[in-house]
């Protein structure tokens, strides 16, 4: 993955990442608390030589004292600089534990050794750090005694005597704090990642690239308000949810330009998507554009047109395949624009035999032959054949893809069966997507107060296949067909209206 493949999982699961840093801040602070406060006093010792002379046995006897500095720290450790201090002070411990709690070091190229005492006690450490030195000190001149007697020639002296801390040393509560805050991020990003890695939930337009370079058509943003009010036509006209369909159907016309067939499937993987709505509204969107559109509702198993959009569904597609009615005693119109509506008539026990058929076949050309557009609203891919059955009669498929729904496996099943029977996909529509975040399919248009993929538009939603449709009063349409004209007979009823 790039980097920014991982900045949009941090965005995605952004609200992980702040929680897992504020578990880490509490837990920081908890362990703070729980430690019990730790002191540190510090003493330095100056080591020079006793003797003096010229300039050259100065140096001499400098550079004499810097190479036994690194001897004296080690001293301080060992029991002959440690028993006189436990006995001093009367410490309950050994010389080894004690110098477990001590801490001698030296400079580089100097004459000092600093001596670090840690003890739950301030003036204990004091203390102790005190008696350390003055013992090394004692130590040391009886170490460096000539065995012909004498005095040392090496001398050690305090230059810092050691006083006791007003504030404890550990636990650093600012510093455990920052680790906390850091180990919390990390430990956020990576279940982040993780997360990403085993979620295989398509969330956006990046996710759908992993498993497809169809082209994509459009984008249609997750919205409450569309779950009472699925239809195009009950939202404003310059609202978002009619600029995303308005842009859905500029771009199927152009992805649809060179095909002689004027039909187009509409389905999806699995149920839910919001295939129904989807092309409900890109049939509505059509003829509001002065076209002439047939809606065929041909999902067989579930319809959900006619309860869209309140026709009458006993009488429709399955009546005109079996021969009981011909196709222009069940076409209604709807709305105010050349759009009529086939239901899917009663439910059959072989929805695959009737689509497939040949009587299909010749029912969609005579659509073709009269309207400008025909949407075909086909079941899911992966429960039954029939959309697969349908895609070999029609010029071209649009598949929905329900964002935060279908899973890459399934969406990779389904594109599967379209090329097994050699189906042109057009593209695909991303619905349900987010209205913000890193998966929002939308660019800003300040003016106009809603945003767009590429055209001042797209943040509607339509947002699955079984959201409430508003009653409308359908009618029946007779429509008698000369080759390429058509004639509308209305029956009673009055003209379906969008709410």
């Amino acid at each position: 993955m790039e980097l920014k493949d991982y900045l949009r999982i941090i965005r995605r699961n952004w609200i992980v990442v702040v929680a897992c840093a504020l578990i880490g801040i509490l837990g920081a602070g908890a362990v703070s608390l729980l430690m019990k406060p730790n002191y540190r006093s510090e003493t330095k010792l100056f080591v020079a030589l006793q003797n003096s002379g010229s300039v050259s046995e100065l140096q001499q006897g400098n550079a004499f004292s810097q190479a036994r500095v690194q001897s004296y720290v080690k001293t301080v450790t060992t029991p002959t600089v440690l028993q006189p201090v436990i006995d001093s002070l009367d410490l309950k411990v050994t010389p080894q534990a004690l110098a477990k709690t001590i801490v001698a070091t030296s400079d580089l190229n100097t004459v000092l050794i600093s001596i670090s005492v840690q003890n739950e006690s301030p003036v204990r450490a004091a203390a102790i750090a005190q008696s350390v030195s003055r013992s090394l000190i004692a130590a040391v001149e009886e170490l460096e005694k000539p065995s012909n007697g004498g005095t040392s020639p090496v001398k050690l002296s305090i230059v810092t005597p050691a006083v006791a801390p007003v504030s404890p040393h550990s636990p650093n509560v600012q510093m455990n704090l920052v680790l906390g805050l850091f180990a919390g991020l990390a430990s956020g990003v990576g279940l982040a990642v993780l997360r990403a890695i085993l979620d295989t939930r398509i969330r956006g337009e990046a996710d759908l690239r992993r498993v497809t370079s169809s082209a994509v058509l459009g984008g249609i943003s997750f919205d409450t308000d569309a779950i009472k009010k699925p239809l195009l036509t009950q939202a404003g006209q310059q609202s978002p949810r009619a600029e995303s369909f308005r842009q859905l159907r500029t771009n199927l016309q152009f992805a649809h330009v060179s095909h002689e067939s004027k039909t187009v499937l509409v389905t999806s993987s699995i149920p839910g998507e919001g295939k129904s709505t989807t092309a409900t509204n890109l049939a509505i969107a059509m003829a509001e554009s002065g076209q002439s559109v047939a809606l065929v509702d041909a999902d067989l198993r579930r319809p959900m047109v006619a309860e869209y959009l309140g026709l009458e569904r006993n009488a429709g597609l399955t009546t005109a395949l079996i021969g009981k009615a011909d196709v222009n005693d069940v076409l209604q119109s709807w709305g105010d624009g050349e759009l009529y509506v086939l239901t899917s008539g009663q439910i059959p026990p072989n929805p695959s035999e009737l689509l497939g058929s040949e009587k299909m076949r010749q029912l969609i050309t005579r659509l073709e032959s009269v309207f400008d557009a025909v949407i075909i609203d086909a079941p899911p891919l992966l429960p039954v054949t029939d959309a697969a059955v349908l895609a070999q009669q029609v010029g071209g498929v649009v598949v929905v893809v329900g964002t935060q729904k279908v899973r890459t496996g399934d969406l990779e099943k389904s594109l599967a069966s379209l090329q097994m029977v050699h189906a042109d996909v057009l593209g695909i529509v991303l619905n349900r997507l987010p209205v913000k975040g890193p998966d929002a399919y939308a660019y800003g248009y300040g003016s106009y107060g809603y945003t767009s993929p590429s055209e001042p538009q797209v943040k509607s939603s339509i947002n699955a296949d079984h959201d409430d449709a508003s009653n409308t009063d359908g009618v029946f349409a007779e429509e008698i067909f000369h080759g390429s004209t058509r004639e509308a007979t209305r029956f009673t009823g009055g003209r379906g209206q969008g709410a």
